[in-house]
């Protein structure tokens, strides 16, 4: 049997008793349509569920009696991770990471630096990592100067929140996005200087 590796990508969704696993020995039942079945013992809600072609879940274990609800699991489960996944994605301020190598080319650097604009642009928090591997370590000179330039050239998107650290392989700095006017306001500003010059 292989194990699942440490670093999942699948989003972990609490594990919730279903059918033959629910212990309770009586529970409240939900309809698949939202409605109200009443307190029910295990076994009847066991049979209304095998009835319908439906399982029968536990979504408040902590009441008394347990609730349970009459659905397709399967797809109770996708729209779960679904759920779980957006909300992933509409969080705003999260701590984002950006690695550099010390002899990294031009070109690559540019690319990161468009990429942690994005980062900050979007409101998140960009830790700039630079890490050095074998030998390189010897030329930490490298580093602070690919790390100043990214800073230098990141110095109207965002600001140093601490000084840069160095701990045994990495040098890190990490950028928080500047506070900026609203869209709106920008262009209201715009459009009153526009007119004021004319």
């Amino acid at each position: 049997m292989k194990s699942k590796p440490h670093g999942s990508m699948r989003p972990a969704v609490r594990a919730l008793p279903v059918n033959r696993q629910i212990r309770a020995r009586e529970v409240r039942v939900i309809g698949e349509e939202g409605e109200q079945m009443g307190t029910l013992p295990i076994a009847k809600a066991l049979q209304v569920a095998q009835e319908r072609e439906l399982d029968l879940v536990m979504v408040a274990p902590n009441s008394v009696p347990p609730v349970c609800r009459l659905v397709d699991y399967g797809k109770f489960r996708y729209e779960q991770l679904k759920k779980e996944k957006h909300g992933r994605k509409s969080q705003k301020g999260l701590l984002r990471e950006v690695r550099l190598r010390p002899k990294i080319e031009e070109h690559d650097l540019q690319d990161k630096i468009r990429k942690t604009r994005e980062l900050l642009a979007e409101g998140n928090k960009v830790k700039i990592t630079v890490r050095f591997r074998g030998r390189e370590i010897v030329y930490p000179e490298l580093g602070w100067q690919v790390l100043k330039r990214v800073a230098e050239a990141l110095k109207d998107d965002a600001v140093a929140t601490s000084l840069p650290s160095k701990d045994a392989r990495n040098i890190a700095l990490t950028l928080a996005p500047v506070a900026t006017k609203k869209p709106q306001e920008a262009k209201q500003n715009a459009e009153t200087e526009d007119s004021q010059g004319s």
